[in-house]
């Protein structure tokens, strides 16, 4: 890009060293040879079109008519640079001493073309035609300027021009409209300042910077730098050391973005839309940066904001394979990811997400929009209070995430959730459609919130030791929650199964224990199970509860979310287990509103007056027991408890009397 600025020196310098025989020598003349010197400096051909004349006021200096510099041979798109002309001016004073000092430029209406051909080649990469025969060409030394004549600029200004580049290799075309442009130099060697407007697409540009050294700059060599870019209402601000050969740059680097996907389409770019969480709408970053050669970037320090998410970060961002790849250690507090399941919210039994489409089970069929990870690769080490991933919520968690075309894996180290821990592999791959998988081990995890956030499901208390592998493809929740297979294992410790009542519904053979504010109460529970094509099936649960046991088995349809299970309560039983009274129970229907009903196959007619006077004898025996009575022939356990207690009474008013 230097090249650049060499060559519009060089168009002053040429019509500045033509200015003492501007009044003898005829404009054509002087135009052909500053022609010559600019060709035989650039190896490009530049085009003096109208007079070259001297001017004295309002300002002493030369004038040129329309300029032209001719584009490299390649292109096919127009001169490198037209312009209606060039107006210079020098200091008297300076030039009364000998010294042509420049001290105004002004480029008028100027049309510049960059171009990039497919194999890197930039057109403003001009060779001397002597260079050109050179095999080697030595690098200009300090203060050199890469060759130039070193010159001094009060002020140079570019009115009305614009800026068009187009890369051949990736298609993208960027027009700069309305630019407004000062440069002043007032030591070669010395600072150089810029400021520039314009417009980008029709967005607002504004540049403002400093290079402490324009010489070393010029010579493609590392100079301070300080830079504030502001483009519609994203602004990226540097300061620090920058160079062109190679290209690098080291310094404290501050960036606001907003709208990145909008941002990008300015500069012709397709980019996908950002998960929310992860930049969708604004993306702020502060830190210590490192820029090399092919686009690789370090930060140090650094503090990134996507949306509403605060990280640390200290990480590595390279281009190995033409997209973004990033190593990173991120520290963070809470995490809001719920857009990277297409989660805004429940869209379990009772219902969908607001705004979102469901099916006839209630799982959303809003498609999951999984794009946000093909957008880069990486590996990265996180550490977080806590995340939100819609459908699930962790606690503080330690994992590393890898990422490789489209397929992320997040290792869990150590995570907190829902009372407990969980350890293990979580996969999504959206490399064709959506799929994902886990191969989780929970400890002391709540089984309410978990299934509520999960599924919706709302019933059953109680902490729970589970192993689970699970594996589900499909571009919506609906999709996922078909299409489930795996298999696990899980044991519960004390809770309850809330919305039915096992114990009256066996005290009483009633089947009306159900419903809010019914439940069972009970010790433990264990099962396994294996899940295919979205059905849940069981046929070893096994609970124990302080008035009862009770055996299950039977098929939950996940997709559908609809039961079909069978529990087979057993009270009053021996010590060894043995005995006692068993009335199977059916449960049907959806998850959300299941019908209770006995398992007439197993109990039907005289067995349930059976088991009632079983039952009923058992629960008297027992009472009779604990009271200490004993009832006589064709006496009930009530008139012997009542016996019982006038007897008492008796004996008290006589103790009372005595």
């Amino acid at each position: 890009m230097r090249w650049l600025f060499r060559a519009l020196a060089l168009v002053v310098l040429i019509a500045l060293s033509l200015g003492g025989a501007l009044l003898l020598i005829p404009s054509k003349k002087i135009a052909q040879i500053a022609e010559a010197r600019f060709e035989a400096a650039t190896g490009r051909k530049m085009t003096l079109s109208g007079s070259v004349h001297a001017t004295i006021w309002p300002q002493l200096g030369v004038r040129t008519g329309p300029v032209e510099i001719a584009n490299a041979d390649w292109s096919k798109d127009g001169p490198m640079l037209s312009a209606k002309g060039l107006q210079i001016g020098v200091d008297p004073s300076a030039l009364i001493g000998g010294e042509v000092r420049v001290s105004k430029v002004d480029v008028l209406s100027p049309n510049i073309l960059l171009e990039r051909r497919k194999d890197g080649t930039g057109n403003w990469e001009v060779t001397p035609p002597d260079a050109a025969t050179s095999t080697q060409t030595a690098r200009p030394g300090p203060g050199e300027g890469g060759g130039m004549t070193a010159f001094s600029l009060d002020k140079a200004e570019i009115s009305d021009g614009s800026v068009r580049w187009i890369d051949h290799a990736s298609g993208q075309r960027l027009a700069l409209s309305h630019l407004d442009a000062s440069l002043a130099l007032p030591s070669f060697d010395g600072p150089a300042r810029l400021d520039l407007t314009g417009q980008v697409e029709g967005k607002a540009l504004k540049v403002n910077g400093t290079l402490e050294s324009f010489a070393s700059f010029l010579a493609g060599d590392p100079a301070p730098t300080d830079l504030a870019l502001t483009l519609d209402a994203s602004s990226i601000g540097f300061k620090g050391t920058f160079g062109t050969a190679p290209l690098a740059a080291k310094g404290a680097l501050t960036a606001s973005v907003k709208d990145p996907t909008a941002l990008a389409a300015i500069f012709g770019q397709t980019a996908r839309d950002l998960p929310k969480g992860l930049g969708s709408d604004t993306i702020t970053a502060k830190g210590d940066v490192t820029l090399g050669a092919d686009g690789a970037m370090q930060l140090r320090g650094g503090k990134l904001t996507l949306d509403g998410n605060a990280l640390s970060v200290a990480g590595d961002l390279s281009f190995a394979k033409g997209k973004p790849r990033i190593d990173a250690q991120i520290d963070a507090g809470a995490l809001d990811l719920s857009a990277l399941t297409g989660a805004s919210g429940k869209a379990g039994a009772g219902g969908s997400s607001s705004g979102s489409g469901s099916g006839a089970s209630g799982w959303s069929t809003t498609p999951i929009d999984a794009s946000g990870l093909r957008a880069l690769d990486g590996k990265i080490a996180l550490d977080a209070s806590s995340i939100d991933f819609g459908t699930a919520k962790l606690g503080p968690t330690k994992a590393q995430i890898t990422i490789d075309n489209g397929r992320a894996v997040a290792d869990l180290r150590q995570v907190s959730a829902y009372g407990g821990s969980v350890t293990g592999q979580v996969v999504a791959n959206a490399r064709s459609g959506f799929s994902a998988s886990a191969d989780l081990v929970a400890k002391g995890v709540s089984m309410q919130p978990l299934l509520s956030d999960l599924a919706d499901y709302t019933r059953l208390d109680a902490k729970a030791d589970l192993a689970v592998k699970l594996l589900a493809s499909g571009n919506s929740e609906a999709a996922l929650a078909r299409s489930l297979s795996g298999s696990g294992n899980v044991a519960f410790g004390k809770g309850a199964l809330e919305g039915l009542d096992l114990v009256g519904m066996l005290r009483t053979l009633d089947l009306n224990y159900v419903g809010e504010g019914a439940k069972t109460i009970f010790d433990q529970i264990t099962a396994s199970f294996t899940i295919a094509k979205g059905v849940l099936s069981n046929d070893d649960l096994a609970l124990k509860a302080p008035l009862l046991s009770a055996a299950g088995k039977g098929r939950v349809d996940i997709g559908a979310q609809s039961l079909d299970y069978t529990v087979t309560p057993t009270a009053l039983s021996k010590a060894d287990g043995t005995g006692g009274v068993k009335v199977p129970l059916s449960i049907t229907g959806p998850w959300a509103k299941p019908k209770f009903g006995l398992d007439m196959k197993a109990l039907s007619g005289d067995k349930v007056d059976a088991a009632k006077q079983d039952l009923k004898a058992k629960a008297e025996a027992e009472i009779a027991k604990k009271l200490g009575i004993t009832p006589q022939e064709g006496q009930s356990t009530e008139d012997a408890a009542k016996q019982k207690l006038k007897e008492e009474a008796a004996k008290g008013l006589l103790k009372l009397f005595k």
